[in-house]
């Protein structure tokens, strides 16, 4: 039987219409109704039903990082895993090796896609390049939380992440506290389509403009998450602007750089430091001084919750268009309190 302008059509019907109508009407007939049966059939082949699954079967979902080779996307891995065994779901890891090639970015969502997941948590490279990756999710009908880094787009169901504005509010007030609010500093940035490092540079600047209009920003350099690119940059900085007081780093790799170059040239005590991200280098650096206080985000939290809320919604409960997973100041003071410690040394073992 085939549904036809609102009315139940039995094939049966055919000869009926055959007897009635000249020759050339009834190829035209028969060509209408296997034109409908084929649309019936395309139709029910391209309707998505993700969450049908066999006895034992789990949903999939894909979780897409910028990166996977520093500690700040391994802890996010972690969290992600933690959530999946929680819920019971499987999570497919993959993505870059490093947070600059956007291409592989691409083609793993394009992957994902085919595959058919039940649902994707992505951490886009580039808030405008990654949109119409974006726009196919949407278009495959793939449901899709967004973490750590926001998109241009509105097709998602939530975006998990740190207030990465008040990331840089949080270090212009430290820089500025240690500064007794006055002096030359320098930013280096990460790069200019990087949505969570833009928010963080911003906030530092806004911040020093209104509360703190007698520091100085002198110089602003984006290092394209090249670590050697950020050494050079603080070199550079260092020799045409020698009076600068202070340095601001949006990122693990930008800090990592800068915290090479002051080493090297032995002047980690003759400005202040404060850098984005942990990792194991800059904590030792906090602790020894070299470094006044690192802008701290919860990495585990982000895969957790970005895996929770997307498992939610594929439940059909309600979920936050926004969950923000902290931010955090740390300095030499406060590095061994027990929620401080677990943000500086993650429990990786789920990897």
């Amino acid at each position: 039987m085939i549904i036809l302008f609102g009315e139940n059509f039995e094939l049966e019907n055919i000869d009926f219409v055959k007897r009635s109508i000249p020759m050339n009407r009834q190829i035209m007939v028969r060509l209408l109704f296997f034109a409908l049966l084929c649309l019936t059939i395309f139709h029910g082949s391209c309707t998505k039903e993700p969450f049908e699954r066999n006895a034992g079967q789990s949903m999939q979902i894909a979780v897409i990082p910028k990166g996977t080779s520093n500690i700040f996307w391994q802890t996010v891995h972690a969290g992600a895993l933690t959530a999946g065994k929680e819920f019971g779901v499987e999570i497919l890891w993959s993505g870059p090796a490093v947070e600059t090639n956007k291409e592989q970015q691409v083609s793993i969502v394009e992957d994902f896609i085919v595959r058919a997941v039940d649902g994707i948590v992505l951490a886009p490279q580039d808030a405008e390049a990654m949109v119409p990756s974006v726009e196919r999710i949407a278009a495959a009908n793939i449901p899709l939380v967004i973490m750590d880094s926001g998109i241009n787009s509105d097709h998602y169901v939530s975006f998990a992440a740190t207030d990465n504005y008040r990331g840089g509010v949080e270090g212009a007030r430290e820089m500025a506290r240690r500064l007794e609010q006055k002096g030359q500093v320098i930013i280096i940035g990460n790069d200019p389509g990087g949505a969570s490092t833009n928010e963080r540079e911003k906030g530092f600047r806004d911040t020093l403009e209104k509360e703190f209009p007698d520091i100085q920003l002198i110089g602003f350099e984006y290092h394209y998450n090249d670590r050697g690119k950020a050494r050079a940059i603080m070199d550079d900085l260092l020799v045409r602007n020698p009076d600068t007081d202070g340095v601001f780093c949006s990122s693990e790799s930008s800090s990592l750089g800068a915290l090479l170059a002051l080493q090297a040239s032995k002047t980690t005590d003759r400005l202040v430091f404060i850098a984005f991200d942990s990792s194991p280098e800059l904590v030792k650096a906090l602790e020894n001084g070299e470094i006044h206080a690192i802008i701290n985000q919860d990495p585990f939290r982000i895969g957790y919750e970005g895996v929770k809320t997307l498992v939610r919604h594929l439940r059909g409960e309600a979920v936050e268009q926004k969950v923000d997973t902290g931010v955090f100041v740390v300095t030499k003071e406060n590095m061994n309190e027990p929620e401080i410690e677990i943000l500086l040394n993650p429990n990786l073992d789920s990897l």
